[in-house]
């Protein structure tokens, strides 16, 4: 296996570190802390260099806030110059470990994404199904062949093990200095073994090389062929709901003894193919996509907020439009054109008479 050793001084090098603030500055330009690290940015910039030169660099505190969408979730935001050495680190492990992660891992990759993981199921239940092939006896052309066996990890983020984790990066990171830079991000989220906060780039890029090794085990071990993972929501499709109940048992028992990991029992389930999954914000049947409850509730709610702060000269009229638009473009991958339609007409009758 082919390690990297020399990643010190590519990390801490001035040009590593204004590409990472490059990075980080994206889409906050008139934030006011980016203005204000901006008005001497080189020395802002030199200041960190010294730091992780001489071992002096220590992350700042967190901040913690609540958001529901519509599920409650803690969000850690870093300061901004702790979010520049976030970047440093992933713009340094980044090409080693892609070469690594397997075609369906799709969270917080290149080219990558929830809607391509939503195409992926698309094709793989087609070829479980055998094109869409009926059950026995019934005449519903969407009662199709076959299971999903859908997962989630229980806590994921809250118990990702700091140990193990570290354990594997060590397998392709034989550098104690950046080792040392891990386990000084890791320790800020409550100097705890476990656990990475929700909002940090690097969480995002380790929960993917935590679950790396489960990737491998479901796709060379079980040998699995209809295999995706989202961060911690991963499904199987198969034709056999026996032999899913088997893998079932092997990968939480793999999550159990080899990542201090644990299936959550309510929401991972085999299900079959004709009464559609829930994945990534939408329910997916054979002939058809529908955006989740929750999400149409959301964005109906969310329309009844933003004209609220509209009105109270708390948002403006294109930062509306920007946030529609964006509901817009996850909503067109669905079967969504009579909702598009009452979502259109809805925002048409609350905001255009303002004009």
């Amino acid at each position: 296996m082919k390690t990297y050793k020399k990643l010190w001084k590519k990390l801490y090098s001035y040009e590593n570190l204004f590409f990472a603030y490059k990075k980080a500055r994206k889409g906050r330009s008139k934030k006011y802390y980016v203005i204000e690290f901006e008005k001497d940015l080189r020395k802002n910039l030199l200041q960190l260099q010294k730091e992780l030169i001489e071992k002096t660099y220590s992350p700042k505190p967190l901040k913690k806030f609540i958001i529901r969408d519509p599920k409650t979730r803690k969000i850690f935001k870093s300061s901004f110059r702790d979010r520049i050495i976030h970047h440093a680190i992933v713009n340094i492990l980044n090409p080693i470990y892609e070469k690594i992660f397997i075609y369906d891992s799709y969270a917080s990759r290149k080219n990558k994404g929830h809607h391509k993981a939503i195409k992926r199921f698309d094709y793989f239940k087609r070829k479980v199904s055998q094109n869409g092939k009926k059950l026995n006896g019934i005449k519903d052309n969407n009662y199709i062949c076959g299971y999903c066996f859908k997962a989630d990890i229980k806590h994921y983020f809250d118990t990702v093990n700091h140990n193990i984790l570290i354990k594997i990066l060590k397998r392709k990171v034989r550098n104690k200095d950046l080792i040392w830079l891990i386990k000084k991000i890791l320790k800020n989220f409550g100097n705890k073994e476990e656990g990475m906060p929700l909002g940090n780039l690097t969480s995002q890029f380790f929960a993917n090389v935590y679950l790396n090794d489960l990737d491998y085990f479901v796709k060379y071990k079980l040998k699995t062929k209809y295999y995706i993972r989202y961060v911690d929501d991963f499904i199987i499709l198969y034709s056999s709901k026996e032999k899913l109940e088997i893998w079932k048992k092997e990968i939480d028992l793999f999550l159990k003894e080899n990542l201090k990991l644990k299936l959550h029992a309510e929401k991972s389930k085999i299900i079959p193919l004709h009464k559609g999954v829930h994945f990534l914000g939408f329910r997916i049947s054979y002939y058809y996509k529908l955006l989740n409850k929750t999400n149409i509730y959301q964005i109906n709610k969310n329309l009844d907020i933003w004209f609220r702060s509209y009105n109270q000269n708390k948002i403006d009229y294109k930062k509306i439009i920007n946030k529609l638009e964006g509901w817009f473009a996850h909503a067109i991958h669905g079967n969504t054109y009579n909702l598009r339609k009452q979502i259109t007409s809805r925002f048409n009758k609350m905001f255009i008479k303002e004009f």
